[in-house]
């Protein structure tokens, strides 16, 4: 697996997802701004890596600061903090990230701030090596749901390129080949941006794991014919009863799969949990340029001055959700208590 961010010296590199498949190139960030730019551009989407992306960002940030007030210094890192926050509303793993190395400078109140740079940055590298450990865990618990022969359903991209290695819900599928499945994918192609076809394909490929690319349209008709066992999915954000926010386009594939009696899972760490979320009504969708809807690839593939619309998330309510796949294990319903109770264990 390439790796999907690293430090490279005192700077942030990550490979640039918008060019993929056909260019491997590297956006180099120096400072938070970037990181923020970079984010907000999607050189790096996807819940856990943003908020990874997130807390090395803010290392960054830290160690640009040119005081050795304290006070001073933590006014500074706020403000690089809440800008932060600006670049993508819907991630709960953003404002986590955020909220885990502003906790630093809580937890250290006599550190200087040479000392806090450090323990920033350790802190950065610790989120960044337990989300790799974190969706091993979360492939280990999923694996079981897959059954021998499967073919798997997925949408949008929950694999290494979302996180900062192995992946969420492409951790199940990793998983469950990994023990000596028979299984195969097929990978919705998550229009408009394209990250089924150009990232999950691709993935997969350079894993040797059998995938077959169709259109978002197509999966219905092939859950109708049984030519789909199990469908897992990653989350940008959990509500508190189970509700998901996740790539446009996954509330549909979970009502066609009730309606097919196809197994719907989710597949993310628990820092993707918002317990102060009540329902997935109040979860923030972003809304993106419609130029991602009327341009492919940087081409036109609507007529000139159509409107368009670019929700690039949707709401599946629990009822639709067979279970949740966490590094703890997988929540059942009732999702407020299991939820609720994994978070507890994770604290």
């Amino acid at each position: 697996m390439i790796p999907t961010i690293d430090w490279q010296d005192d700077h942030v590199v990550m490979i640039d997802q918008r060019k993929l498949p056909f260019k491997e190139s590297y956006v180099v960030c120096k400072t938070p701004t970037q990181v923020v730019e970079a984010i907000r551009k999607m050189v790096i989407r996807g819940a856990p890596a943003i908020g990874v992306a997130a807390a090395m960002g803010l290392a960054l940030g830290g160690r640009r600061i040119k005081t050795q007030n304290r006070a001073t210094f933590e006014r500074h890192f706020q403000r690089i903090c809440e800008k932060m926050a600006s670049a993508r509303p819907t991630a709960s793993n953003l404002f986590w990230a955020i909220d885990s190395m502003l906790e630093v400078l809580k937890e250290h109140p006599q550190a200087s701030v040479e000392e806090l740079k450090d323990l920033l940055r350790s802190k950065a590298d610790h989120l960044l090596a337990e989300d790799q450990t974190i969706n091993k865990a979360i492939g280990h618990h999923g694996q079981i749901v897959v059954p021998d022969g499967a073919t798997v359903l997925t949408h949008c991209n929950a694999g290494a390129l979302a996180t900062a290695g192995y992946g969420t819900a492409l951790g199940v599928v990793r998983a469950a080949w990994e023990v000596g499945k028979k299984i195969r994918v097929l990978a919705d192609e998550t229009r408009p941006f394209l990250q089924g076809s150009r990232l999950t394909a691709w993935e997969l490929q350079q894993d040797n794991i059998p995938v077959t690319l169709i259109t978002d349209s197509m999966a219905g008709y092939l859950m109708n014919k049984g030519k789909v066992q199990l469908i897992v999915v990653g989350a940008d954000r959990v509500a508190a009863n189970g509700d998901i926010a996740n790539k446009i386009g996954t509330y549909s594939l979970a009502v066609l799969a009730k309606e097919n009696k196809v197994p719907f899972y989710v597949a993310a760490p628990l820092s993707t949990v918002d317990l102060s979320v009540a329902t997935g009504q109040d979860i923030p969708i972003e809304e993106r340029d419609p130029r991602e809807v009327t341009h492919s690839l940087g081409h036109a593939i609507a007529p000139p001055g159509v409107n368009a619309w670019n929700p690039a998330f949707d709401v599946t309510p629990n009822r639709f959700i067979a279970g949740i796949i966490t590094e703890k294990g997988i929540a059942r319903k009732p999702y407020g208590k299991s939820l609720r109770g994994m978070k507890k264990q994770s604290a």
